[in-house]
């Protein structure tokens, strides 16, 4: 989404970077090629003059410390200011109420009834018992698209067939959660093409009637600059409590996700970042400033590989590397475990490795995933012996392999001796971390980053 600001933004950083110091010229020029960076991206005219000044203010006060170059006492100014255009901090959810009241409303068309499901799993993730609320009666298969989202997530859908009264619905499902003890309600509303006056009135109901803890307004990251009156519009009538920007991963500009945060004043709580219904992560604008400014986001990759990795497995698998007993079974479930952190793409884009273009990214990402696939067909056109004693792949075994996933011998063969290599290093990597335990200075991946932004924008790779 943000991939072309990031490069521009990326690319003036350097620039900087081979200034001596930082001066009223360089800054002047770094600025005015960041405005164009940030209105080309479709940020609004408003947020971008706000943000040029605040930077300009911030640079032009700040004494450049001599261990700092230019280009890093920049990048730590837009950083900063990049962060509070973002919303400032992560604010999670509220839980108030009994039960908890989540209302979610927008226009058609911006994922609002898939983000009632994937919020609704996300949260049943954290320990709460949610229930789903179908109150769009307007929309045709609405209720049942609310329905087949339910059961693929495995949350009950509250409804009553044939009703139109939204007002009955919404209370009878809050009776309907007391009564059988679900502590958390997501009420999906009617949404329209465009914002009338009818949509407003009843949504207005809806909120005096229901009280939500949290008034969440889906807006679709790819709309453009229209979603600023989208969302102006629904702030005024209704005081929304935060924002839910879908399609964060598409490849619209991307500008008038930020340009809403700064029109609204509302946080950002949550970000679709794919069609799954695992794909809404919690929005955090530092780590989303870390990312546009090419600074990778090595703390959500962690916590994405907490949330998806089977403990127990990692551990029978690191036991099995350290024994080098590590087999092709066993490097087939590891490529099932990182493929839950996402593509390689999705992958590389929260590291930090600089100097690395868009372009350049996508094309080690497309080559990776082809090897992948490739590897792969290798290892599925195996039995279970094969792949557990891969020292039993004779001639005659290797050919049959090989015809069965479409490749040559010597594609096979070289494959079998790189999974050799691969063995020998990951022995090694798991003596070093022997017993779970990391390296100093990397136990505490929080405080290493706080350190990190505290040294004058010392960041890595600038």
């Amino acid at each position: 989404m943000f991939e072309s600001l990031s490069d521009r933004l990326q690319e003036i950083i350097k620039t900087t970077s081979g200034q001596s110091q930082l001066t009223e010229d360089n800054i002047a020029d770094a600025l005015r090629e960041v405005r164009r960076a940030l209105l080309e991206a479709d940020v609004s005219l408003k947020a971008v003059k706000s943000f040029i000044s605040n930077i300009k203010d911030k640079a032009e006060g700040q004494e450049v410390l001599k261990s700092v170059s230019p280009g890093q006492q920049l990048v730590k100014v837009v950083y900063d200011e990049l962060t509070e255009l973002l919303g400032g901090e992560n604010k999670p959810l509220s839980t108030e109420g009994k039960p908890n009241i989540i209302m979610l409303f927008g226009l058609q068309g911006s994922g609002k009834t898939t983000t009632a499901a994937k919020l609704g799993l996300r949260l049943r993730k954290n320990g709460r018992n949610p229930l789903m609320v179908a109150a769009d009666v307007y929309r045709p298969a609405a209720i049942k698209q609310l329905q087949s989202l339910g059961k693929q997530v495995n949350i009950p859908v509250f409804t009553i067939e044939g009703s139109t009264d939204v007002r009955h619905i919404a209370t009878s499902a809050i009776e309907h959660a007391k009564e059988n003890g679900y502590n958390t309600v997501i009420v999906d509303t009617a949404g329209r093409l465009q914002i009338d006056t009818s949509l407003m009135a009843e949504l207005v109901i809806i909120d005096r009637l229901l009280e939500p803890a949290e008034k969440l307004l889906v807006i679709d990251s790819m709309m453009g600059q229209e979603a600023v009156n989208v969302a102006q519009t629904f702030n005024e009538q209704l005081d929304v409590t935060g924002l839910v920007l879908t399609k964060l991963d598409g490849d619209a500009r991307g500008g008038a996700a930020l340009s809403v945060v700064h029109a609204t004043g509302k946080p950002v709580k949550f970000a679709g970042m794919g069609e799954k219904l695992d794909a809404l992560e919690p929005f955090y604008p530092d780590r989303m400033a870390q990312r546009i400014l090419g600074m990778g986001d090595i703390l959500s990759l962690v916590e994405k590989a907490q949330e998806n990795f089977d403990i127990n497995q990692a551990k029978e698998l690191e036991q099995k590397m350290r024994k080098k007993d590590f087999s092709l079974e066993d490097f087939m479930k590891m490529q099932q475990q990182m493929k839950a952190l996402g593509s390689i793409d999705q992958i590389l884009g929260m590291l930090p490795i600089p100097g690395i273009s868009k372009n350049d990214r996508e094309q080690i990402a497309h080559a990776g995933e082809g090897q992948l696939k490739k590897i792969e067909a290798m290892v599925s056109s195996m039995t279970i012996k094969e792949r557990q004693k891969p020292e039993i792949l004779n001639a005659n075994r290797r050919r049959r392999i090989a015809t069965g996933s479409g490749v040559q011998v010597a594609d096979l063969n070289r494959f079998l001796k790189e999974f050799e290599k691969m063995k020998i290093m990951m022995k090694k990597m798991a003596d070093i971390t022997k017993g779970g335990k990391l390296p100093p200075g990397m136990k505490n991946p929080q405080a290493m980053m706080k350190n990190m932004q505290n040294k004058g924008g010392n960041f890595r790779g600038f």
